[in-house]
């Protein structure tokens, strides 16, 4: 990409969010009130200063760091635990099948709805909260993983296995590498994710935090505050959201670009062949390690 295109690009992208503020402010400062009652809302540049006067605070930089630091343990959990279980789940039948109902039980319930379980198994809240956090990446990255795992070609795991490499060869020379760009999707979709319910778990049953200094403010009718709070938060997610993709890139950058994105966007083995689930193993070359 020349970087003519490049800036081009930045430049596209700069002026579509500073379109979308200036429409906001037409129709906040113009109190439109059509089917959308923008009449009660605030304006662009009464949030911009709510903005200015709250960076200012210690109580901000206190509420953004908390919730950092919800994140970033409730995510590493989940990332750690989310891989294992997806891995685990691809490549055993037994695990599969002991773990595998209980994890598409689970799966559909929202992890804010965990909540008063949280409350109910963990003394403190900080640590419901970051429970709840990991609930709701682990799935995804769960999912993503297992997916993943099963779409990497037998041929490679056959390859290493005629050529004398064991279980734990394969594993780490072929399957990990091969899913990898499956797994950093899920991994960029769980960190979206978690900070839906971090913020949600904060509104709940925090006492520091943004998603609890956004709650807050809407009590008192500080309507400028919340969308202040809002901001923070899209801020949060979207630097989070592209350092998990900036190291994905990293760990990925050995694959050419097209196969890179080939591999994540690859449909699980049993939907490329039209299996169900059950009948999507790998057939495995027996060779002795």
């Amino acid at each position: 990409m020349s970087a003519r295109t490049h800036l081009g690009r930045r430049a596209l992208r700069f002026g579509s969010l500073a379109a979308a503020v200036g429409l906001w402010q037409l129709l906040t400062a113009g109190r439109v009130r059509l089917w959308l009652r923008f009449d009660h809302l605030p304006t662009a540049t009464e949030v911009g200063r709510a903005f200015v006067r709250q960076v200012g605070t210690d109580q901000y930089w206190t509420d953004l760091t908390e919730s950092l630091r919800r994140i970033g343990t409730g995510f590493l959990l989940a990332a750690v635990l989310g891989v294992a279980a997806g891995v685990l789940t691809a490549r055993s039948r037994p695990a599969a099948d002991l773990l595998g109902p209980v994890l598409e039980v689970v799966r559909p319930i929202p992890a804010i709805a965990l909540v008063p379980v949280a409350i109910m198994l963990f003394p403190e809240n900080e640590q419901g909260i970051v429970f709840i956090t990991c609930a709701a990446a682990f799935f995804p990255i769960t999912v993503a993983t297992r997916h993943a795992v099963r779409a990497v070609p037998p041929r490679w795991e056959e390859a290493v296995r005629t050529m004398g490499g064991g279980r734990a060869r394969v594993l780490w020379s072929v399957v990990l590498p091969g899913a990898l760009p499956g797994v950093v999707g899920g991994l960029s979709v769980g960190i979206g994710v978690a900070w839906i319910c971090v913020i949600s778990a904060e509104m709940v049953s925090g006492q520091f935090g943004v998603g609890y200094r956004t709650w807050s403010a809407y009590t008192v009718l500080d309507y400028p505050g919340v969308f202040v709070g809002m901001a923070t938060i899209g801020l949060l997610g979207r630097a989070t959201s592209g350092a998990v993709e900036l190291a994905g890139r990293r760990l990925t950058g050995w694959l050419p670009p097209v196969a890179a994105g080939a591999a994540a966007a690859a449909p699980p083995a049993a939907e490329r062949a039209g299996r169900g689930p059950e009948e999507a193993w790998p057939a495995r070359t027996e060779v002795p390690a």
